[in-house]
């Protein structure tokens, strides 16, 4: 079954809401799409949305990568060797993973179809269902609080803390918030970099009262081993995400002694699903948790990253809320979202209307 067209379009999504991580504060979205039509007339459908402070690309070079010459020499190709086309992206557009993103994403959605399954049970699906975490921007603690009730009443069991910026205040919000709701959520947070090793052994060790779920990237990409200094159980709680982006520093991260238990999976970061795979089959060999996050992204992409983690069984974490705060969206369907849990729709390809 061969390619008819690909159209690619940039589309600015409103946030249902601003807020603010360590140095930024959001309040829309550049997100990339791509449709890939075979002569079926089936569609698949891609989305791209990659953060330039953490890969150097922006949507702008996306859209305009997914209007090239290259992908206009795409039509005419087998979806059925999707896996080459993939490889011929990651190979004509290196270190540019939203650009592989949004074509890795579209012709897995085709292929999915043009099979008549789920993404997932291509790779095999060996989850069903998870939480997922949700987040809540660094504010004030009774913000924080007031924040955290609306999400526990609308049934999410896992919050996730942006932190960072000043580390007394981090300790405060996240102590305010276990003693508010310790029996009802777990807690994670975010330092987005934003700390020093003194401030994360601050922060450790006032957290001696909290079940804490994990910390994501505490210090600056680099300093990845000043964290050996910290107890093997301390860095187990620890992720990485800014300092994760592709196969090559899982490799690293995966050598001993490790810095982080876990990986930060982003399709932004490493370029879609078949570079997502690849580093989780590193993390399985070395021991490593994994976590899947993501962007400020349509569901479109959401529901790809959803796919790819179901079908690792060294997935435990998901942070997959990005689709949650926008104020609208292109598609909808992809997965279903009850009592803080997703879980995938038996529907063909990416599961997305």
């Amino acid at each position: 079954m061969k390619i008819k067209s690909i159209r690619a379009y940039l589309k600015n999504l409103a946030l249902s809401k601003p807020y603010s991580i360590a140095g930024y504060t959001f309040s829309d979205v550049e997100n990339v799409f791509l449709e890939v039509e075979l002569e079926n007339g089936m569609v698949g459908k891609g989305a791209a949305s990659p953060a330039e402070e953490v890969v150097g690309e922006t949507c702008k070079q996306t859209f305009k990568n997914c209007q090239s010459a290259f992908f206009e020499n795409l039509v005419g190709r087998d979806i059925r060797h999707f896996r080459q086309l993939i490889d011929e992206v990651k190979r004509h557009f290196p270190q540019l993973p939203g650009t592989q993103a949004a074509l890795d994403i579209a012709l897995h959605d085709a292929f999915g179809q043009f099979l008549g399954i789920p993404v997932v049970e291509f790779y095999g699906q060996k989850i069903t269902q998870l939480p997922t975490s949700v987040t809540i921007g660094i504010m004030s603690v009774e913000d924080t609080l007031r924040e955290a009730a609306e999400y526990v009443r609308l049934g999410f069991k896992v919050l996730k803390v942006k932190t960072g910026e000043n580390v007394e205040q981090d300790i405060e919000r996240v102590l305010k918030l276990n003693e508010r709701f310790q029996n009802k959520i777990k807690i994670r947070v975010d330092a987005n970099q934003g700390y020093a090793l003194v401030d994360l052994q601050k922060f450790l060790n006032a957290m001696q009262s909290v079940d804490l779920e994990l910390i994501e990237q505490p210090l600056l990409v680099g300093k990845e081993l000043e964290l050996l200094v910290l107890k093997e159980e301390e860095r187990r709680i620890l992720t990485a995400d800014e300092s994760l982006k592709d196969a090559h520093y899982a490799l690293q991260l995966a050598q001993q002694p490790q810095p982080f238990g876990s990986f930060n999976i982003k399709l932004m970061k490493c370029g879609g699903i078949i570079s997502a795979l690849e580093i989780a089959n590193i993390a399985q060999h070395a021991g490593i948790d994994l976590f899947w996050g993501c962007n400020d992204e349509s569901i479109v992409s959401i529901a790809a990253a959803l796919h790819a983690a179901f079908a690792c069984s060294n997935t435990r974490y998901l942070d997959l809320d990005g689709s949650f705060d926008l104020a609208e969206d292109v598609v909808s369907g992809g997965f279903i979202l009850e009592n803080g849990c997703l879980k995938l729709t038996r529907k063909v390809g990416l599961g997305l209307s």
